[in-house]
């Protein structure tokens, strides 16, 4: 009886919670303003997370969100002519509470400006600061020259993706791919169907058993992948989940780097390949061998990004 009481009480908190509680999004140019707020106070609204965020300013039964895309962990998602920033507001019970924790999505989206493409480096920079910085990532034509015309693409034919980051303020920084696979779906969950592209921080394994290769660099803080287009999820629509890193150019090892295999050659480091052997480790397990930590005495900002829906067709 006393379950059954217990369980009846959480259902009416629940009711209770979701008839006096509101969540508004306001997408504005570059930022959003996420504000959850309750007409009567059973949240800890110090319990919000907005992405990585905690609120910009809370009272008893209000928390608000004012962050610009660049930060809280925001997923930047190209599909069509669609630009869209996608993240989730998160609340976590304390512990013994009777108010279940719940995630809602927050989503903006905009029309894609038809000049769109992931911002190239420029070279006028400051070699000092640590003003944020932004990531792109996108699919390309053929010749990188633009973004891609389509997001369609026969099996075995190549995908062109470059992934860049603007730095204003900031030392000059090597743009690196630290991991990417593909999945079935916009978020990574058990039950996804998943392709490893690259794995073992910045090893293009794809590359072992296709065409699929690094082009060489532009600039450094930009890198260009074409990836053979493989065979999963044929017809499905596919999403390219990667950890982006922006990196001091001085502080690449066995664990930043940019590797792809080279037939009868083997595996050749991107950008210094008379260094190669720090791509030796693609075979086992890529470590650091300092014991020391890399940033105790090199700078660099990870990113996640979605690229994505794409097809692939047989």
């Amino acid at each position: 009886m006393a379950l059954v009481w217990h369980a009846a009480l959480l259902l009416s908190l629940i009711a209770v919670t979701l008839v006096t509680a509101e969540m508004t999004v306001d997408c504005r140019s570059g930022y959003v303003t996420v504000v959850w707020k309750e007409s009567r106070a059973h949240h800890d609204t110090s319990r919000f997370r907005l992405g990585n965020c905690e609120p910009t300013t809370l009272t008893p039964g209000e928390a608000v969100f004012s962050v610009d895309f660049s930060y809280c962990d925001f997923m930047q998602l190209v599909t069509g002519n669609k630009l869209i920033y996608a993240n989730n507001l998160t609340y976590t019970s304390p512990p013994n509470s009777l108010i279940p924790s719940f995630t809602n999505q927050v989503k903006c989206q905009y029309e894609r400006p038809k000049d769109w493409y992931p911002l190239l480096y420029e070279p006028a920079f400051q070699t000092y600061g640590v003003e944020d910085l932004v990531f792109h990532i996108g699919l390309m034509n053929a010749d990188f020259s633009g973004p891609a015309e389509s997001t369609n693409f026969s099996l075995g034919s190549m995908i062109p993706i470059m992934a860049s980051v603007e730095q204003k303020n900031h030392q000059p920084l090597m743009l690196l791919l630290d991991e990417c696979e593909a999945a079935t779906t916009p978020d990574l969950r058990p039950g996804s169907k998943m392709y490893p592209i690259i794995t073992n921080k910045g090893c293009l394994v794809d590359s072992k058993m296709s065409r699929s290769h690094f082009q060489p660099r532009w600039e450094m803080s930009e890198i260009r992948l074409s990836l053979q287009a493989f065979k999963m999820a044929l017809g499905e629509e596919v999403f390219i989940h990667c950890s982006l890193v922006a990196w001091d150019p001085n502080g690449l090892d066995n664990t930043k780097k940019a590797c792809h295999f080279v037939k009868d050659h083997g595996w050749e480091l991107l950008d210094y390949p008379s260094y190669s052997s720090l791509c030796d480790c693609c075979e086992s397990s890529c470590k650091s061998r300092s014991k020391r930590s890399p940033t105790s005495e090199y700078y660099g900002i990870k990113q996640k990004g979605i690229l994505g829906p794409l097809t692939i067709t047989t």
